[in-house]
């Protein structure tokens, strides 16, 4: 056995000197590369995927449509296309008002979603329902949300032109004063250049078809995306390695 000193250290190697030396100083860097490579593509535990729970009435439930047409498919698919990890509920009911769908809140609040987008009020509005109702059940359920820890999106709604003006403008004030209070994102209205519009709406011009769905999904995307970002959610890399 021979003994060689490196710096403060003693080495000692069994056999034939510097020959033995060279093959441990390969074996050694072979296996450091090996664990570099290794490294490299280690693919990290992954996130558990955002629930986002669309909660509202035929506006987003699909009224007239295909199941895979609806709001909130088209949503998760613009928002997977721009590399987000969701999965989108819907929690959409035909002629919903404020009051039964604040009936529903329990069932919802269940699923426990880290964000949710609440579409309502058309059909309170449409029914010439008093606006107070309408807010102080927007109020409850925007409260319960936030308490369930939920970031929230208020989708609002104009109301008709042929109501009366004094009615029309409490009620359009009504979503940009919940949102203020609240402070949550707002997308001051959800038929934004669709409703009215042939091309993008059914017979009625109230509710979107598949085209006006999808102009919806184009303009609310950035909105959607705005919050996740505040909430800490990141688009996936395109790449293991790099950037």
């Amino acid at each position: 056995m021979s003994q060689r000193a490196v710096g403060s250290k003693s080495w000692f190697l069994c056999g034939s000197g510097d020959r033995r030396l060279r093959l441990i100083r390969l074996a050694t860097e072979k296996f450091a590369v090996i664990c570099l490579l290794l490294g490299l593509f280690v693919i990290p535990a992954q996130a558990a995927p955002t629930k986002i729970l669309v909660f509202g009435d035929s506006l987003v439930s699909g009224y007239g449509l295909k199941p895979s047409e609806a709001f909130p498919p088209m949503l998760g698919i613009r928002l997977q296309a721009d590399g987000y990890d969701v999965l989108i509920a819907n929690g959409g009911v035909p002629g919903e008002t404020t009051t039964l769908a604040f009936a529903r809140l329990e069932a919802a609040l269940e699923s426990r979603p880290d964000l949710v987008i609440l579409e309502l009020g058309a059909n309170d509005m449409l029914n010439n329902l008093p606006i107070k109702t309408t807010r102080e059940n927007l109020k409850k359920m925007l409260q319960a949300f936030r308490q369930a820890g939920a970031y929230v999106i208020l989708a609002g709604m104009v109301a008709k032109g042929d109501l009366p003006s004094a009615y029309r403008r409490r009620f359009d004030a009504l979503y940009p004063e919940l949102a203020r209070t609240y402070t949550i994102a707002l997308y001051p209205y959800f038929l934004e250049g669709v409703g009215g519009n042939p091309a993008l709406t059914q017979e009625g011009g109230l509710h979107p078809n598949a085209k006006g769905v999808q102009a919806i999904v184009t303009h609310m995307a950035p909105i959607v995306e705005q919050v996740l970002a505040q909430m800490g959610v990141k688009p996936r890399r395109s790449s293991l390695i790099g950037e």
